[in-house]
């Protein structure tokens, strides 16, 4: 029995259609800020020595958990914020504000994630099952009410970042010294802050219609708060290097520590940029080039000269 031509259509339109739809639910995932969860790999990278296949596969799966928890978390706050990203020049693109999917329906989907995550951290370990569910109750806070508090709204990135790193040590069985944690959590204060100045000079007279804690932000303070967390930064990891418990030919790599920083800062106030920082990664390749070098060099140092 032949099909009308009518129905016939629209169920073509509706195939021609569910690729495109899950591609947004992909792309509201945001896999593209999963290089923010890399920082789970630092414990396994300064742990080189001792590192086995055992160490890499819990690296591994710590770094995708993380992923897939901050997926939900990007899910909640697209949420609470579709209304106010349809304002935004750049946000209003994204698939909720959109009207691309269905809130409600990516809801479900981050319910199913996050549920299936927590479940797979307990059943690798337990201390990081919670450390995940504090991480996401962090950022829901955030999402709901800290994010509109002046100062607390930098401090909480801040904790997220620290939260990876710590997650990482755990799933290995190995501690940090507290002089990375406080490098961690200042170079991630140092994101944080830039993305709010970024914000600021993106929407310019506007800045209120958007992210309301950006009416009392101002540029000048902005950019007093990122000299002194630069200034803190590069003490702290030169003291980091000499306090490790490593050798002290770590040193040698404060250089790109120094050039990276600067280098971020460059893109700030000359190009306008440093809102996202995970696009600023790829796509600028002074950026990307350290991050690897320094990498590099950790490994060798570690191995070689240790």
């Amino acid at each position: 029995m032949n099909m009308p031509d009518a129905e016939l259509e629209a169920k073509e339109s509706r195939l021609q259609g569910l690729p495109h739809s899950l591609s947004m639910y992909v792309k509201q995932l945001r896999p593209r800020q999963w290089t923010k969860n890399l920082l789970v790999f630092a414990a396994l990278i300064f742990s080189v020595r001792v590192a086995d296949m055992d160490m890499l596969g819990k690296s591994v799966a710590g770094f995708f958990l993380f992923c897939f928890v901050s997926s939900c978390v990007y899910i909640l706050n697209d949420f609470m914020d579709r209304e106010a990203d349809r304002r935004h020049p750049e946000k209003k693109h994204r698939p909720m504000a959109s009207g691309a999917i269905h809130p409600y329906a990516a809801l479900g989907l981050g319910a199913v994630i996050l549920t299936g995550s927590l479940l797979t951290a307990a059943w690798m370990n337990p201390l990081f099952a919670v450390l995940l569910l504090i991480y996401f109750g962090l950022n829901v806070a955030y999402s709901a009410r800290l994010k509109h508090v002046v100062i607390i709204d930098i401090l909480i990135i801040a904790a997220g970042f620290v939260l990876r790193a710590i997650g990482g040590g755990l799933l290995i069985g190995v501690p940090f010294t507290p002089w990375f944690l406080i490098c961690t959590m200042l170079l991630a204060l140092f994101l944080a802050i830039s993305k709010r100045r970024h914000e600021l000079y993106l929407l310019n007279s506007q800045k209120g219609s958007h992210r309301q804690v950006l009416d009392f932000y101002s540029l000048e303070l902005l950019n007093q708060f990122n000299s002194i967390v630069t200034t803190a930064t590069l003490i702290s990891y030169a003291l980091f290097t000499f306090t490790s418990g490593h050798t002290l030919h770590l040193m040698w790599t404060l250089i790109f520590v120094i050039y990276g920083i600067f280098r971020y800062l460059y893109l700030i106030h000359v190009e306008g940029k440093g809102g996202k920082p995970e696009r600023v990664l790829f796509e600028d390749r002074h950026i990307l080039l350290t991050v690897m070098l320094y990498a590099l060099s950790v490994v060798l140092i570690l191995v070689y000269l240790e």
